[in-house]
C-alpha cells in the first residue's frame, strides 16, 4: 500500500496494519476537506489517460495510490485499537479507555468530550507528538466523540485496575514498583516547589517516595513525636501527591518526570487525638516546624477536619480562622502568604439508607467540616469517575459518572459566606450489593503507596483526603510552571479553570437561572479544574494577569467618624479590539477572578458579619459598552457603600451575579456577550467595600495595604480568532515604550 498521499492536508494517517497473507489496512482521519481531496484523486485516476508527445499513454493520475486501495470504509473504534484484539471492551456500559491524542488536537477533544458522555481523567502523559489520557465512556459515546471531534490517534485498554494491584502478591508488587522507579526522574531543580503534608507523618522507606522526600524534610508539631507514619494516611497522600492515581502511572511504558518534592509536618499524634481547642495551634506548629528548616515555595495539604464544630453554617471557627491567618501571613513563624488546601470532610456511609444519595449529601447534617470554610484556603471536595466494578462482581455504584462522590460533604449555606468547596477532585465511589449501607471497593478508589513497605507496596485511598492530595499535586505543578506568581494568583488561576461536568449540569435546567446554580455551588464549588486551561492561552483564548496592591481605607475628615474608602484601581486592559470587532455578533466569554488574602477577626460580634470578619473586602466591576471612565467611576462610588441587604442586581449579563460572586476572598464570575460589545468594555475597576480595617477604632487605616490578583480570561470558543496575537503585540509595544522612556 502506498501511504504517502494518505498523510496530506485534511488527511492524517493514524495506523497501518500488515498481516501475513492479508491486505494491509490503513486507518486515516479525514476532515471534510480531506474526504473531498481523496474523492478527487480517485476521480482523476478514472478520467482520460494523459498522452505523451509520441502518442503513448502516461500512467493514470494517482495510480500508485488508487491501485493499492481495494476498499474504503468508515473506521470503527477497533481500527484505532493498539492493544491485543482480545482485550477490546465488549460488555455494554461504561468502560475505561486509554486515549492517545495528537498534541495540537488534544485541547479541542478534552474541552468537548464531556458533551458526548466521555469523562476524561485529570492525569495526562505528554510526549513529543501525543497526549495520553484515561477516559470512561461506552463504546457508542466514545465513537461519537472520535467522529465529531477528531484528534484521536489510537485507543488502548488500561490492562490493570486499582484492585488488581491492591490484590497482587508482594513479589509482583515489587516488580511493578521497580519498573516505575526506573522510568521516573525526580526533580533536580535547584529551587523546586514543595508539597507539605500536614498529616500523620510519612514513611520514607517506599522507593516511590524516598527520592522526593529527604530525611531532613520530615517534621512534627511536637518535638517528642516520631516523624514516621504508623497509621498509613500520610503515606497514602504522599503517593497521590507525587504520582496521582498510581494505576495510571504504573501501566505506561514511558518516562515520567516528577517536578516537585515533598515535605511532611506531622500534626496528629499516633495515639489519641488533638484537643479541639488546640487544632489551630498544632496546625501552626506543624507549619512553623517545616518553615524553620528552609524558605521554600510550599503548597500546604491539610486532609484533616473536625466534626466538633458542626453545625457552623459557614461561619468562622477557631480552626478556620487560624487557617485564614496562616494563609494571609498574619500568623506563623514566617510572615508570608501561604497556599493552603483543605479537605471538605467525609460523610458517614451508614447515613445512606437507599434512594437518591444526593439527598443525604445535601442535608445540613452533611455540612462541610471545619476548617474547610476558611476564606483564604482552597477547599477541596470530591467527585468521581470510578463507576466500573470488576467483571463478575455483583453490585451497583452509588454515584454516576462525573457526579459528587458519595463521601463528599457539601455547603449547607445558601449565600453570604464563601462558596465552598472551591473545587472537586477524584474521591472514589461506593457500591451497593443488597441492602444499605453501601460498601467500598478497591476498584472504586485511586491507587497509592502503602506505609507498610516492603510488606505491601500498594493500597487505595479515597474520599476528600485523596481529592485534596490530587489537587495539591496539580496546583503545585501549575505553580512550578510559573514560580514567580503569588499564592493569591495561583489560587485564582487554578480555581477559575474549573468547570462543572455534564452530569453535574444535568441537575439544573438547560438555561439555568442564578438561583438554579445554587445547588451546583454548594455541591461542587466551581467544578473540576482543567490544567490545560489553567496553563495556556490558545490563539482563540487568552488570560491577562494583574498583581497589585491597594490601600482600601483612610481616615475620615469628620472627627470620630468611621473611616472612608480611599483607593480604587482602574485598569485599561490591552483588549484585542480589532479582532473582537472583526468577530462582530459572534459570542465570546469573559471570565474574571479576583483573589486576595484577608486578615480575619473572629470575635463573636464579627462571626456573623462578613464585613466585620474580613480586614478588607474587594470587588471588581466592568464598564458597560460605551461607558467612559468618569461615568464608570461615578457608578462604582454609588454602589461601594451597599451592604448585602441593600445590594442592587445590575443587569450587566453576569452569569453568577453578586449573591454568588461577592462572597469570601475569591470572587469569580463570567458573562457571554457579542464580541463587538466586549471590544468596548475594556475597563476593570478594583474597589473596596467595608471591612474591619474601616472601623473607627483602627488608628492608621492609610497604612493598611492589601495585595490582590486579577485574572481576566477571554474565550472565543470554537470561533476562529487571533485574540492572543493582538494582545501580545499591544503588550510588546507598551514594554518598548516604557524602555524608550
Amino acid at each position: 500500500m502506498v501511504t504517502k498521499s494518505l498523510n496530506a492536508s485534511g488527511l492524517t494517517l493514524l495506523k497501518v496494519e500488515k498481516q501475513p497473507g492479508a491486505p494491509a489496512e490503513a486507518t486515516v482521519f479525514a476532515t471534510e476537506k480531506g474526504i473531498e481531496k481523496l474523492r478527487k484523486k480517485i476521480e482523476d485516476f478514472g478520467g482520460d489517460l494523459p498522452v505523451n508527445q509520441d502518442g503513448s499513454f502516461k500512467p493514470p493520475k494517482n495510480a500508485d495510490l488508487v491501485q493499492s486501495i481495494s476498499a474504503i470504509s468508515e473506521a470503527g473504534l477497533r481500527a484505532l485499537w493498539r492493544s491485543p484484539g482480545g482485550r477490546f471492551p465488549t460488555p455494554p456500559g461504561k468502560q475505561a479507555w486509554e486515549v492517545w491524542l495528537g498534541r495540537s488536537d488534544a485541547p479541542g477533544f478534552l474541552a468537548s468530550a464531556a458533551d458526548y458522555g466521555v469523562a476524561v481523567g485529570t492525569d495526562r502523559l505528554e510526549f513529543p507528538e501525543d497526549v495520553v489520557v484515561i477516559a470512561v465512556a461506552t463504546a457508542v459515546e466514545l465513537a461519537a466523540a472520535v467522529r465529531n471531534l477528531g484528534g484521536v490517534r489510537a485507543l488502548a485498554t488500561p490492562t490493570r485496575t486499582a484492585d488488581d494491584f491492591d490484590a497482587m502478591p508482594i513479589e509482583e508488587q515489587h516488580e511493578w514498583v521497580g519498573d516505575l522507579v526506573g522510568r521516573t526522574t525526580f526533580s533536580v531543580d535547584a529551587d523546586p516547589n514543595y508539597i507539605t503534608l500536614l498529616d500523620r507523618g510519612v514513611t520514607r522507606a517506599h522507593p516511590l517516595i524516598q527520592p522526593a522526600l529527604a530525611a531532613a524534610d520530615r517534621h512534627a508539631a511536637e518535638a517528642a513525636w516520631d516523624v514516621n507514619d504508623f497509621v498509613g494516611h500520610g503515606t497514602q497522600l504522599a503517593g497521590l501527591a507525587l504520582f496521582g492515581d498510581l494505576s495510571t502511572a504504573l501501566q505506561t511504558t514511558f518516562p515520567i518526570t516528577i517536578g516537585h518534592r515533598l515535605e511532611s509536618a506531622k500534626i496528629m499524634p499516633d495515639a489519641g487525638h488533638n484537643p479541639h481547642h488546640l487544632l489551630g495551634t498544632v496546625t501552626r506548629k506543624g507549619i512553623n516546624a517545616a518553615e524553620a528548616a528552609a524558605v521554600r515555595r510550599r503548597t500546604f495539604c491539610l486532609a484533616s477536619t473536625t466534626e466538633d464544630d458542626t453545625p457552623h453554617d459557614g461561619a468562622p471557627t477557631s480552626w478556620s480562622s487560624e487557617i485564614d491567618q496562616l494563609a494571609s501571613g498574619a500568623s506563623g513563624l514566617q510572615r508570608r502568604q501561604r497556599l493552603i488546601l483543605v479537605s471538605a470532610g467525609n460523610s458517614d456511609q451508614n447515613a445512606f439508607t437507599g434512594g437518591n444519595y444526593l439527598a443525604v449529601s445535601d442535608h445540613p447534617d452533611n455540612e462541610l467540616e471545619s476548617p474547610a470554610q476558611a476564606w483564604n484556603a482552597i477547599s477541596v471536595g470530591a467527585y468521581t469517575q470510578k463507576v466500573t466494578l470488576p467483571p463478575g462482581e455483583p453490585g451497583v455504584c452509588v454515584a454516576p459518572l462525573g457526579d459528587l462522590a458519595p463521601s463528599s460533604r457539601t455547603a449547607s449555606w445558601q449565600s453570604y459566606w464563601p462558596i465552598k468547596p472551591d473545587v472537586v477532585y477524584e474521591g472514589g465511589n461506593w457500591f451497593l450489593h443488597g441492602a444499605p449501607p453501601p460498601m467500598k471497593h478497591p476498584a472504586l478508589a485511586p491507587l497509592t503507596t502503602d506505609h507498610q513497605y516492603p510488606q505491601r507496596a500498594f493500597t487505595t485511598c479515597g474520599e476528600t483526603s485523596a481529592a485534596t492530595a490530587l489537587a495539591s499535586r496539580d496546583i503545585t505543578a501549575l505553580w512550578s510552571d510559573y514560580p514567580s506568581l503569588w499564592p493569591e494568583t495561583v489560587r485564582a488561576i487554578f480555581v477559575s479553570s474549573a468547570r462543572w461536568t455534564s452530569q453535574m449540569l444535568s441537575h439544573v435546567p438547560a438555561q439555568p437561572s442564578k438561583t438554579d446554580l445554587g445547588i451546583l455551588f454548594r455541591r461542587y464549588g466551581y467544578g473540576v479544574p482543567d490544567m490545560e486551561r489553567a496553563r495556556r492561552s490558545a490563539s482563540n483564548a487568552l488570560t491577562l494577569i494583574v498583581e497589585d496592591t491597594i490601600q482600601p481605607y483612610k481616615k475620615s475628615a469628620t472627627k470620630n467618624a468611621e473611616h472612608i474608602h480611599n483607593e480604587l484601581k482602574l485598569f485599561e486592559l490591552p483588549w484585542p479590539v480589532q479582532e473582537l470587532r472583526r468577530l462582530g455578533a459572534a459570542e465570546v466569554k469573559l471570565r474574571v477572578s479576583l483573589s486576595t488574602f484577608m486578615l480575619p477577626n473572629p470575635s463573636e460580634p464579627s462571626r456573623g458579619n462578613k464585613y466585620r470578619y474580613a480586614s478588607h473586602n474587594l470587588r471588581f466591576k466592568l464598564n458597560r459598552a460605551n461607558e467612559r471612565a468618569g461615568a464608570f467611576i461615578n457608578r462604582i462610588s454609588k454602589i461601594a457603600e451597599q451592604t448585602d441587604e441593600g445590594a442592587i442586581e445590575e443587569p450587566d449579563g453576569w452569569m453568577y451575579g453578586p449573591n454568588r460572586r461577592d462572597v469570601g476572598s475569591l470572587q469569580i464570575d463570567q458573562l457571554t456577550c457579542a464580541a463587538s460589545d466586549l471590544a468596548r468594555r475594556n475597563l476593570i475597576a478594583i474597589h473596596p467595600v467595608a471591612g474591619w480595617w474601616k472601623a473607627k477604632n483602627i488608628p492608621d487605616p492609610h497604612n493598611m495595604n492589601a495585595r490582590f490578583a486579577l485574572v481576566v480570561e477571554i474565550d472565543a470558543g470554537m470561533v476562529q480568532a487571533e485574540l492572543y496575537a493582538e494582545v501580545q503585540a499591544a503588550i510588546d509595544n507598551m514594554v518598548a515604550a516604557v524602555v524608550a522612556v
